[in-house]
Formats: structure tokens, sequence, C-alpha cells
């Protein structure tokens, strides 16, 4: 990757007064701000719809996006929806916060009061929308009907249906297909609207010289399209419960790891099939993101499982992952692919290997690698400029926040090695001194250029439910101010 620079900030980050961000003016202006302030990529976090306590890593779906980024006033504007029908709806009491249970029910029924707009005159989208469906029904058809089939259940996981759903009876499933025929047409087109909107505005930002960097996660959700359709591809039991599940061992992050509760593949069958699976789902990432950013990246190299069951991580062990062999045919089937690889948290030999045989950039933490003050900071050592460098990331304490809790030893080091002489001005000195270093590309958290504290912004806090991913940015936060110091900093950084 050349010498470039970019902020990170999820689309549900956007103002807006929806309750949460979307696909429509405030992304296009999030763009503009970008542009002006000489930055070269937009990350984001998953697109995927949100599931389990609202992790955007504990999706519905690999392929399907997040029907609450739809903007309804794009929709009015395709005369899918009427002012009236949207504005008059409550999406929550903060505009800072978002009310992830409000939108579960309001987004849903606006969207589907769209659909019905549609019906009503199909000539208009009909093509488009149908083209949609022909070109994704690899990933489409089945998880519209497994959508339909979940509603239809009060939204319970599909593991707990009656067995002729949950072993996927073949004359069932037919039946409720014909049953509810628009219901899934109504879930096919909620998809299409987001990849419209979506293939719009990464346009829009590829026009004005911005990529997007996606997140693709490890994992998948056990309540998820995807091990519904696929059971043979995870580690299951006859029952299709899990036999053994992701997570991490105790780190940085948490004292008793993180117990992620997904179900791990069946790496065994996946080589037989050549990664077909992988392949698929890579081949469609790129084709929604610029650069895609594969987290838990170690997990190829080899994956922690931890017992079903259990309720922390201690007890979990070290499984060897197919390695190389699997980028291999990634690289072999999709050459030019932009990837980059999460290599954070306990790495061994094993992932070092693996990571240079790739070719891909990793990622180095501001907050990780400024070291403890005293012999080991990989910061002043020097960095392998193939990489991407962050202040933090969505699991990070806000850089504000990270410098008021060091203890004096490592804040007198911190002061002297990035040159803080004011504590309020620390974040964007520390902000400064990351973008300086001679690693290719710098991503900073929109929150740090903000100097917010994690009260004020922090998005995730690993191994917790009920707090996390809910950060909003203040309407005018980012202005042409603060863009022309990003700039400024940018351009005397070499990232212009």
């Amino acid at each position: 990757m050349e010498r470039k620079a970019g902020i990170l900030m999820h689309i549900s980050s956007l103002p807006n007064k929806y309750g949460i961000g979307t696909l429509g003016m405030e992304a296009y202006d999030f763009v503009d701000f970008l542009a002006k302030a000489g930055q070269s990529y937009w990350q984001v976090l998953p697109i995927t719809p949100t599931n389990y306590g609202d992790s955007p890593y504990q999706s519905s779906s690999v392929y399907a996006f997040n029907p609450y980024f739809i903007d309804l006033d794009l929709l009015e504007e395709m005369g899918l929806l009427k002012k009236s029908e949207y504005q008059k709806e409550f999406y929550g009491e903060n505009p800072l916060d978002i009310d992830y249970a409000c939108l579960f029910d309001v987004k849903n029924r606006v969207l589907k009061l769209a659909y019905n707009h549609y019906k009503e005159d199909t000539k208009k989208y009909s093509r488009k929308f149908n083209q949609f469906c022909r070109d994704n029904a690899m990933w489409l058809d089945g998880y519209a009907l497994y959508s339909a089939i979940k509603e239809s259940f009060g939204y319970t996981a599909w593991n707990t249906w009656p067995n002729e759903y949950k072993l996927r009876d073949e004359a069932t499933l037919n039946k409720f297909s014909k049953e509810h025929k628009d219901d899934i047409e109504c879930y096919k087109f909620i998809q299409w609207l987001f990849y419209k909107q979506w293939t719009d505005l990464k346009a829009y930002a590829n026009g004005n010289g911005i990529k997007i960097i996606g997140d693709m996660p490890i994992y998948v959700a056990l309540d998820s399209a995807d091990v519904w359709a696929n059971p043979q591809l995870f580690q299951l039991d006859e029952n299709l419960n899990p036999t053994k599940v992701a997570g991490c061992p105790p780190d940085a992050f948490s004292a008793d790891g993180q117990l992620w509760g997904n179900p791990l593949y069946r790496w065994d069958l996946m080589k037989e099939q050549n990664y077909s699976w992988w392949v698929d789902r890579i081949k469609k990432s790129r084709e929604m993101v610029d650069v895609v950013r594969i987290d838990h990246f170690r997990g190829f190299a080899g994956y922690y499982t931890i017992p079903f069951g259990d309720t922390t991580a201690r007890n979990g062990c070290w499984v060897e992952g197919p390695g190389y062999d699997l980028f291999r045919v990634i690289n072999e089937q999709l050459p030019g692919t932009e990837i980059i690889a999460e290599n954070l948290g306990f790495l061994d030999e094993s992932v070092h290997r693996l990571l240079d045989s790739c070719g891909y950039p990793g990622m180095y933490i501001t907050e990780f690698d400024f070291g403890d003050g005293y012999d080991y900071s990989p910061m002043k050592k020097g960095l392998n400029p193939n990489n991407i460098i962050y202040t933090g990331t969505h699991d990070n304490q806000t850089i504000r926040s990270w410098y008021d809790e060091l203890n004096d030893h490592v804040k007198w080091d911190c002061n002297n090695y990035f040159g803080i002489t004011n504590p309020d001005e620390a974040h964007l000195k520390i902000v400064e001194g990351t973008l300086k270093t001679n690693v290719d590309t710098a991503i900073i958290p929109l929150q740090d250029y903000l100097g917010l504290r994690d009260f004020e912004g922090r998005m995730n806090i690993p191994s917790t439910l009920g707090c996390n991913w809910r950060w909003r940015c203040a309407k005018g936060a980012y202005n042409a101010t603060l863009a022309k110091y990003i700039r400024k900093i940018t351009e005397e950084s070499n990232r212009l």
C-alpha cells in the first residue's frame, strides 16, 4: 500500500434524525469531508445485519446488508415513501446514541411500507430489482427464506425451530415458500434498497479519490442463514448444536478471555471443496468494498476452541488452522484482491509465517505498540512499513482516555516521545506522531481527532453486552476547521 491516511468511522455513527447513521446525505457529506481533509480511505465496520448484542460481528448472514443503514429520505426521493409515513415515527431520544430495540420495530415497519408502495407500481424498479435477485441468488434466496421463517417463529433462533424447518425438510420449505412468497420477496427488496444506496455512495467516494475499507469477521454467528443452510461446514453435533465455539484466551482486553460463541469451521471439509465457500465470500466482499480487512486473521494459522457451554474462555485450547493453503486458493482464484490482516492478540511464529507468505499488510496499534515506558517499545525501535497503523480500533479505548489513564512513568515517556506539553492536546499530538511513523498507511478513528473520552465515544468494550456499538457523531463535529487541520498534518506526514 502507498503512504496514505484514512479515518475509521462506521456508518451507524453518522449523524441524522432517524436514530442511526445511514447511506444518505450525511454519508455523502462525510465523503466530502474526507476529500477536503486529504484522506485516501474511509474504513467502516461490517455492513452486514446486526444480531445478538447488536454487534456487527454477530450477523445473521455473511452476505446480507444491514437494513438499518437504508436512508429513508432517499426512499422518499424514489417515490417509495411519503415524508408523513416516516418522519412522524420515533427513532430514539438521544441523537448521540442508538436505540436498537426501537429501530428493530420502527425501521422494519417503514421498510415494509416502502415495499408495499413498490408493489403498487413495479414497473419503475422491477428490472433492476429482478437483476439484483438473479445476480445474488446464490445467497439471497436462502437469506430471504431464512428471514421469513425466522419472523414467522417470532424471531427465535433457527436451532429452536421445529425439526422440519431446523433440518430443512424440502417439502416443508417448498410449502412455506409458496405460502409466504410476498414476505420472502420483501426481504429481497429491502436488500436491493441497501445495495442500490451503497453502490451509489461507493461510486461517489471512489470518484472523490476515497477507497472504502470494509471489515470481514472471520466467524459466522450460529443463528445465521449461513449455518442453517450449510451445517455440514461447521463443528456441530447430531442435534446441530456446536461442539466447540470460538473466542480468544485471556489478554490485554479481558482477564477471562473473550467468549464469542461462534461455531467453528470444518476446515477438513472446506479443503476438500477447495475452499469454495471462502472464495465466494471474499469475492462478494471485494465487490462491495475496495479493501477487505479480515478480522482475527491469526485464526487461520491456529484457532482457539472453547468447550460449548463454558461461561468463560479460560478452558480453551489452540488448534492448527488451514494456514496458507486457504490463501493460496484465494490468491489463485481472486488475484489482485486487496486484503488487510488483523493480526492482533496472541501471535506465535505460525502467524508471522502465514502473514509473510500471504504478503498482506498487518496492523499496528499505537495504544499497544508505544510500549510500557521501559525497554520494549516497537514504535521507538521501528515498524515494518508494509502495515496499517491505528491509534486504536473499535475495541480500544479512545486515545484521550488511554492517555488519561496511563501511569505516571508511561505518561512521562509518552509526553517526551510525542512532544506533549498540554494534556488537553495530548490526543492530537499522539495522532500526529502516529501519522509520522514509517508505516505505509495510517487510519485514525474519528473519535481520536475529536478528542472524545470513553464515555463520549468508545465503540465497544470486548466481552460486554448492552452498551456497545451505540456511538454517534454529533452533527457539525466534522467540519471545515477540522478538515483543514487534518489535511495539514496529513501533508506534513507525507500522506496527502
